[in-house]
């Protein structure tokens, strides 16, 4: 009868791994997010915003199965912000990164498979869905760069500036130094 042994040192190096980008990711939208609130970009903040909060619960979620298999977490980042505060290029990197993050991880789901752990490859599935969810969500942004323009953010603009004018709350944080 063959034996079937889960190499729970494999796990924890993939694992790790996939924590180390999605601490670059974190770090990235949250430079974006306050680069867009700075300039009264509202929507686009929050997204980056809520993004960076998603991208830190996979941490946890990761770091959560690395402790269950014995390892230690690594909380290293392997990569510094892309110190980018053109919105449309915003929108470029965190589809980039969405896309490699997704790719990355169906190929650890693969391998989790291959070492017969199913409950990190099961993991490593539902990031796939997030990862994918995000970059839709940044290819729908850019698309609407691309048809309306500066108008696009201009509008975001006006909505905060209309808010903050008539006292409604809301709208993010008042940015450029405010």
């Amino acid at each position: 009868m063959k034996k079937y042994k889960m190499e729970k040192e494999k796990s924890v190096e993939i694992i790790n791994e996939a924590i180390a980008d999605e601490l670059i990711a974190l770090h990235q939208y949250m430079y974006f997010h306050f680069h867009c609130d700075d300039k009264g970009y509202d929507l686009l903040s929050d997204l980056f915003k809520k993004t960076a909060i998603e991208e830190m619960q996979h941490v946890e979620l990761l770091a959560e199965r690395v402790l269950f298999l014995g390892g230690d977490v690594k909380m290293t980042v392997g990569e510094n912000v892309k110190q980018e505060q053109n919105v449309g290029k915003m929108l470029e990197i965190a589809k980039t990164m969405e896309e490699e993050s997704y790719e990355m991880y169906n190929d650890f789901a693969r391998q989790c498979n291959d070492n017969n752990d199913s409950a990190s490859k099961r993991l490593f599935e539902q990031l796939v869905d997030d990862e994918e969810r995000h970059f839709d969500q940044y290819d729908l942004e850019e698309d609407n760069m691309q048809k309306y323009g500066d108008n696009y953010l201009a509008l975001q603009s006006i909505e905060r500036s209309k808010t903050y004018s008539s006292g409604q709350p809301g709208g993010g944080q008042q940015g450029g130094g405010q």
